[in-house]
């Protein structure tokens, strides 16, 4: 018998272990999705960005994935796709007990 995925995502949602180190994924997931935003807002596919920035598809996909580039690659990647690369260091949220 086969489980499936949406039954086994919401066992593991309910697990602090795997909640906490999904949340240490969030700046990754959130320059993913940031990545993925820009190519389409400049209306390229992922081979024509890799054209315009001298590397290959499989090296986009691979950043689009969560693979942490370098601040170089996304000076690239924003003035191929007339963004503006802004970085930010935030505080991390305080708990209260």
């Amino acid at each position: 018998m086969t489980k499936s995925f949406d039954k086994i995502a919401k066992k593991w949602q309910k697990d602090p272990a795997f909640q906490k180190e999904y949340e240490a994924l969030e700046s990754e997931f959130t320059l993913a999705h940031s990545l993925i935003e820009a190519r389409v807002r400049a209306g390229l596919t992922q081979e024509e960005l890799a054209d315009k920035m001298g590397t290959s598809q499989p090296t986009i996909a691979r950043l689009e994935s969560g693979h942490k580039p370098s601040l170089k690659t996304l000076e690239r990647v924003a003035e191929v796709t007339n963004s503006r690369l802004m970085i930010q260091l935030v505080p991390e949220e305080t708990q209260q007990v």
